[in-house]
């Protein structure tokens, strides 16, 4: 499983010109989910994802997460994240998940982040996305689930 986590003044999510969810101040998620991911690799890495201290505190030190400041999620699906580019110019998304499995386990990534912070949003999955975002920083971290321990 794959996060693109986007520290954002504000951001949202168009489909056919219809803005569809939109946060404040908080984090843009992008995120892939692989093959190999279930429920257990997702309660981990929205465990990560909420607990990151990367909102500046009084002094401007990266210290406090996004539920001290009060901060909204905009998440929204991207298989593209598992895009292998190894061989020739044409990527290949076979490392992605099946999008019945894909959709399952973003909706419940969803569900467990709306238990956790009050403002959640979502894109729509599967469709052609337009993500508009003002990045703060810009402060872009990339969560890996092969990475965390």
């Amino acid at each position: 499983m794959k996060f693109v986590i986007q520290v954002a003044k504000n951001a949202n999510v168009t489909i056919d010109n219809e803005v569809r969810g939109q946060i404040d101040y908080g984090f843009v998620v992008l995120i892939g989910v692989g093959q190999d991911d279930n429920e257990e690799i997702a309660d981990k890495m929205v465990k990560k994802l909420l607990g990151m201290r990367i909102f500046p505190d009084e002094s401007g030190k990266t210290n406090l997460s996004i539920d001290q400041v009060n901060g909204q999620l905009l998440l929204i699906s991207q298989f593209t994240l598992y895009a292998n580019c190894r061989k020739g110019n044409r990527p290949s998304f076979t490392d992605a998940a099946a999008p019945d499995e894909a959709n399952r386990l973003y909706e419940y990534i969803v569900s467990k982040c709306r238990e956790k912070i009050k403002h959640v949003d979502t894109g729509e999955f599967g469709a052609d996305m337009h993500v508009t975002l003002t990045n703060e920083g810009p402060f872009t971290i990339v969560l890996d689930s092969r990475d965390l321990a």
